[in-house]
């Protein structure tokens, strides 16, 4: 197989830390509210599943460490110095090794933000979401948009890379609205946002209470006006799309989250964590005391372990890689599914305008990107 014309997907560690201070009513990640945690437990069982993963792959360069859940700024600063200082123990680093943290703006999660930085986080990502108040009561959250604003300025002076969140396309809102709330946010000066449409997902309580007929959505039409007016005002601001949902200026990318969209490599640890290595998927144990208890009986962890087809790894490739703006190499998807995609297919999406291609590089255009499913399904061999 010829050389991609794309980077190389890079190699990373996902670090899942499974608690919160309460449920939002819009989640669907493996987050459990707890009375009490023993963080010393934690660390210690963090620290031995870390070590009998390492054991089972190749010490490659790791390009990341991605700590996600949950509310990982719950963990403490010294949990998270010890899992890295393991880390750098067990895998070569890259020059521009990426540390990230997920955090929560309520002030007391913001004032460990110098602890973390200490340990070797060099990239935070902030869950803002919304930045008026009645917003945030509706999403459930648990801070005010003056203690997001006043994150936001707290670790853009603790770190050298930040990034937040915020949900939009709510119940009824507006362009207008949209439009000055995101303006707000871009006014800020961020290298990274992303920017996600709230979805209802089944097993939570916007899911239920959409079923119910008592939560509306907002319909497709506005929805994807709002996409566009997205893309627009980020464009304008120096942070276009990099990916269907992510936006960055030039260089500010989480590449992290590359390692994911790119089909790379990368190992999970904690309760519910999923890894990819070698052809091999992995899930670890979701429910913390199973995870616990795991890792307690000489394991780390993992309670799913598979080889993938050659079909599902060149699946996984088509469905992770065209939410980037790079697009996908049908050299390197003919290579992992051991079929290549059928060129009358790409021709007629490119006909219709829903695919650019440039040599072996195919990428969604920006209509294609309003209907990205469809366009991945019509390519799916």
């Amino acid at each position: 197989m010829a050389a991609s014309p794309l980077p190389d997907p890079g190699f990373g560690l996902y670090v899942h830390w499974p608690f919160c201070l309460a449920k939002c009513p819009y989640c669907d990640f493996n987050s459990h509210v707890s009375a009490g945690i023993d963080q010393a437990r934690w660390r210690r069982a963090l620290l031995s599943a870390l070590g009998r993963a390492s054991q089972e792959v190749e010490k490659r360069p790791l390009t990341s460490v991605f700590f996600g859940g949950g509310t990982p700024s719950l963990m403490e600063p010294g949990t998270v110095g010890a899992l890295l200082d393991a880390i750098a123990g067990f895998f070569p680093l890259t020059d521009d090794f990426e540390v990230t943290l997920e955090a929560n703006p309520t002030s007391v999660e913001a004032g460990r933000f110098a602890g973390f930085r200490a340990a070797g986080v060099n990239r935070v990502s902030i869950g803002v979401q919304a930045l008026d108040d009645a917003s945030l009561r509706f999403l459930g959250r648990r801070h005010t948009a003056e203690e997001a604003l006043a994150a936001v300025a707290l670790a853009a002076r603790h770190f050298p890379r930040m990034s937040f969140d915020l949900i939009y396309a709510r119940p009824h809102q507006t362009e207008a609205a949209w439009g000055a709330e995101l303006s707000r946010a871009l006014a800020l000066g961020p290298e990274h946002l992303s920017l996600y449409q709230l979805t209802y997902e089944e097993g939570t309580p916007f899911g239920a209470a959409h079923a119910r007929g008592i939560l509306p959505a907002l319909d497709d039409e506005p929805a994807a006006r709002l996409y566009e007016q997205t893309q627009m005002l980020c464009a304008a601001a120096g942070l276009p799309a990099y990916e269907i949902s992510n936006h960055a200026r030039p260089g500010a990318e989480c590449r992290h989250n590359l390692v994911y969209w790119r089909y790379g490599d990368y190992l999970g640890l904690g309760p519910g964590a999923h890894g990819r290595v070698r052809g091999e998927a992995t899930t670890a144990h979701r429910v913390p005391e199973a995870w616990l208890a795991a890792v307690d009986e000489g394991g780390d962890g993992t309670d799913m372990r598979a080889a993938l087809s050659r079909k599902d790894r060149a699946s996984e490739y088509l469905l992770m890689s065209l939410r980037l703006a790079e697009g996908m190499s049908l050299a390197r998807y003919a290579a992992l599914g051991g079929v290549p995609i059928d060129e009358t297919r790409i021709a007629g999406l490119i006909e219709d305008g829903m695919l650019i291609r440039e040599s072996d590089v195919i990428r969604a255009s920006a209509q294609g990107r309003l209907v990205l499913n469809s366009v991945i399904a019509a390519l799916a061999n």
